[in-house]
């Protein structure tokens, strides 16, 4: 079975459903029949490099009054995941190497690993993840040779792929993250309660096996 998941590294419900799917897949049965794929989708493809207004404040842009709440929440909601999502740090940038980077991972199997890095690095330690410096540290930390992160970095392996990555969403009728798309079926939620990502699993995997 493929789960394709469809997040980007701005999006703090890609980072509680991140935290939910790995507490569900860790309780599920045929875990090691899941094929897990992480795709590329920007948010914000046209903000540029440079850190400029905190998350906390372009919502407060787009929603008001009822920005304060908003953000209440989501902390809550990560809290609970034991996820520190600091808004008021994280400025939102251009993720377009930071999927790359996702990509390159994927071939060196780390994939899982260097979303988890880039998603604590923006969300919780505020850092720019459009830096080429903080991008290669993280590659680093992640287990991968930083020659070889430097050089997707200095030139443009993957694009390609990110791009491709775009347009298998619309294909496949993702508008949001997370989103998760099993097997190519209508994408779903992949910010669900741990308890139903485990039914959706459950029920996904019984109906693969034969007979």
């Amino acid at each position: 079975m493929k789960l394709e998941i469809y997040a980007d590294v701005l999006c703090p419900w890609s980072y509680i459903g991140k935290r939910r799917l790995t507490a569900a897949l860790a309780k599920q049965a045929g875990r090691d029949t899941i094929e897990i794929v992480w795709r590329a989708y920007e948010l914000a493809p046209d903000e540029g490099r440079t850190p400029g207004p905190t998350a906390a404040e372009a919502m407060a842009g787009w929603r008001g009054e009822q920005a304060p709440a908003r953000i209440a929440r989501i902390r809550s909601l990560g809290a609970a995941e034991g996820l520190e999502l600091n808004l008021h740090l994280a400025r939102p940038v251009n993720t377009f190497d930071a999927h790359r980077l996702v990509k390159l991972a994927a071939d060196r199997r780390r994939a899982d690993q260097m979303m988890e890095l880039l998603l604590h690095a923006y969300h919780t330690a505020g850092l720019n993840v459009a830096d080429a410096q903080v991008l290669l540290r993280l590659g680093g930390e992640a287990g991968l040779d930083t020659g070889e992160v430097r050089t997707v970095l200095d030139g443009d392996d993957y694009a390609d792929e990110v791009r491709a990555d775009r347009r298998r969403a619309a294909e496949h009728g993702v508008t949001g993250v997370p989103s998760l798309v099993i097997d190519g079926r209508p994408p779903v939620s992949g910010v669900q309660p741990v308890a139903d990502l485990q039914g959706l699993l459950r029920v996904l995997i019984k109906s693969e096996r034969p007979g």
